[in-house]
């Protein structure tokens, strides 16, 4: 909580300046400027990197932005926020909202719980069979899709949503990449990334399972097939050690660990699990870890290594125990990167941590296999890694998981490696020196799962460009997913009537004109400074229950560890919204002007974003309006 944002005043001690002349030219009260009324960007949008309209679905899940007559509000919300993300059961699941970092209300208590509420709408969206809307029509492009993970079936989505066939090509059996086989069943089950998968493959895409391009499918054809091609490799190779001894069977990478487990051919572990690194699949790996649990002696064939190496599939045993299991990272572990609630589940189910120890060296015995790995003492109170002579540990274990970086699988398609291990790309997504070819997600620069989607998004942009011979180098400043408030005018049978040429005066009164309205959102995003946040009461956020589960329950727990919101704390929680940039109907710039310049439009005229007007002949220019606007709609302009 930030103690200092406190307030309700706009000023703070030690305000004695004026704004600049330019924006503040009030004299006796009144001055030559009237209100504007200014549509501007999200912080929480922003920090999006699938650019979610956040705020228009939160206005619509509270009831502010009414649906067509038709239509739930559920289904509303669940329409709009899958315009940018189709994934919302899954990323208000796993996402580590970065949404929630950037969200306004930072600086008056909290944050909101942004996917928590997506968290509600994905899940209602499953369980009431939702589908997403065909193509108006079919361009005749086709374009290849080489990956079925976020970004590939991302750029699907957007891309068969503007008329254009899709071809996914799938190196795997199924589809979701990352989604399928790096989330935990217990982060997130299978059946609802299935789900929301299909609802894009429904979209008619055709799929291509067990087919790898460069391998089965040369590169060239798909260029003769094809009006463009989108890579959507990621980076499902796990890097392996590179110290001393890290060759042995039993030493292996989180990916594979992860792989093996939700592919059901690891049912158990044995001894005690080492852990390195420090990021939410270093967690993961650690929370599955202790769910397998441990068996005793096993032959040979069964030991966890020749698991992971395809060659055995495990079967149930009659009983097992808790895996020992512990995470090794260089750093103190509050420097790691892993989301805060991950760190604090591994630690409650019985994982232990043991932070600043930089591993040297793997120790290996008479069989060849890894027994033990030897770390050294590091210090970080420079910022740097300093370690410490003499301070070199053994830590015993029987299987050693390196969760420190994933790369790319060039096998077959090396034209398309920088030669650094991804692939370069432009601003635009274009794979550089390949025409035609576009790419996104951890293939370019390994990250979220919403910046994946998002790229997916903005590389579809690009291809829709390319397949239709535009030639635009240019994308906004702000590049998300806008609220168009054209569209909500039509929606709501209230579009602008044709322009006829000749009328340059009285625009507020005719209606061919939105009066009084500009649209900055593809440039400016809204600063808490703009806003009036005193007039927002001290809400605490609404939290999703946490699963307890200790180290004596883990063993063969499959249960979600995060739990959803009831429908009512999900509206209530969506209150909290500021809608930042955007008129939420509060009534302050009606209240306090003195002249009753500002008025509530009529009701037949209302929709989102056209709640009020004003009438200059009765406005004086005060300012007060903008003063009392608690989103930061309303600007002075139009002398």
């Amino acid at each position: 909580m930030n103690e200092i944002a406190l307030t309700y005043r706009r000023y703070q001690d030690g305000d004695d300046k004026h704004l600049p002349w330019s924006e503040h030219q009030v004299s006796s009260g009144e001055s030559y400027r009237c209100p504007t009324y200014v549509h501007s960007t999200p912080p929480c949008q922003d920090s999006c990197p699938s650019g979610h309209d956040v705020r228009g679905w939160l206005n619509i899940v509270r009831g502010i932005e009414k649906p067509p007559a038709d239509m739930s509000w559920r289904e509303y919300a669940f329409r709009r926020m899958t315009q940018s993300n189709p994934f919302p059961a899954i990323m208000g699941r796993v996402c580590p909202a970065p949404c929630q970092d950037g969200c306004n209300r930072n600086n008056v208590e909290d944050f909101v719980g942004i996917n928590s509420i997506e968290h509600f709408i994905g899940n209602w969206a499953i369980d009431n069979s939702m589908s997403f809307a065909k193509p108006n029509r079919e361009t005749g492009k086709k374009v290849a899709i080489v990956g079925g993970g976020p970004a590939g079936l991302s750029a699907a989505y957007q891309l068969r949503r503007m008329g254009h066939a899709c071809t996914i090509f799938e190196a795997r059996r199924k589809l979701g990449g990352m989604m399928q086989y790096g989330l935990s069943n217990h982060r997130c089950p299978r059946h609802v990334v299935d789900a929301e998968v299909k609802r894009i493959i429904d979209l008619g895409v055709e799929v291509r399972n067990n087919t790898k391009i460069g391998v089965d499918i040369s590169i060239d054809r798909l260029d003769k097939d094809f009006d463009a091609v989108f890579w959507g490799i990621g980076a499902q190779i796990g890097k392996p050690m590179r110290y001393p001894g890290a060759d042995a069977p039993n030493c292996t990478d989180g990916l594979s660990f992860l792989n093996a487990a939700n592919e059901g051919r690891l049912k158990y572990l044995t001894g005690r699990v080492l852990v390195i690194g420090g990021g939410d699949t270093a967690m993961d790996c650690a929370a599955v870890a202790r769910r397998l649990g441990s068996v005793g002696e096993v032959a040979d064939e069964d030991l966890p290594e020749n698991v992971l190496e395809g060659g055995t599939v495990h079967q149930e045993p009659a009983s097992k125990g808790p895996a020992e299991v512990v995470i090794v990272y260089r750093r103190p572990i509050s420097m790691a990167p892993a989301t805060k609630s991950e760190i604090e589940a591994v630690l409650e189910e019985g994982v232990v941590i043991r932070e600043a120890l930089a591993p040297v060296e793997v120790i290996k015995g008479q069989d060849g296999r890894a027994t033990a790995l030897r770390v050294i003492k590091a210090d970080w109170s420079t910022g740097e890694m300093v370690t410490e002579e003499g301070s070199e540990t053994d830590i015993e274990c029987s299987l050693i998981i390196a969760a420190t970086g994933q790369k790319s699988d060039f096998e077959g398609i090396e034209d398309i490696n920088c030669g650094e291990g991804w692939v370069d790309a432009d601003k635009l997504f274009r794979v550089k020196g390949q025409k035609g070819h576009f790419t996104g997600g951890d293939a370019v620069d390994p990250k979220l799962l919403t910046t994946a989607i998002g790229q997916g998004w903005k590389a579809a942009v690009s291809i829709d460009d390319y397949v239709n011979g535009v030639d635009n180098e240019k994308r906004p400043k702000v590049q998300v997913h806008y609220f168009d408030l054209l569209a909500k005018l039509k929606e709501a049978g209230l579009e602008p009537q044709e322009y006829t040429q000749g009328q340059t005066w009285g625009t507020a009164e005719s209606g061919f004109a939105v009066h009084n309205y500009e649209d900055r959102s593809s440039n400016d995003v809204v600063k808490v400074e703009g806003m009036f946040t005193g007039h927002f009461t001290h809400t605490p956020r609404l939290l999703r229950e946490v699963l307890e589960i200790g180290p004596g329950e883990v063993v063969g727990d499959a249960r979600e560890r995060l739990g959803q919101l009831s429908e009512e704390d999900a509206v209530k929680e969506a209150d909290r919204c500021m809608s930042c940039g955007l008129c939420f109907e509060c009534d302050n710039c009606v209240i306090f002007c003195p002249m009753d310049a500002v008025h509530r439009v009529k009701k037949d005229k209302k929709t989102m974003g056209r709640y009020v007007d004003t009438d200059y002949s009765k406005c004086i220019g005060c300012e007060i309006c903008m003063d009392v606007c608690p989103t930061g709609y309303i600007h002075m302009g139009l002398e």
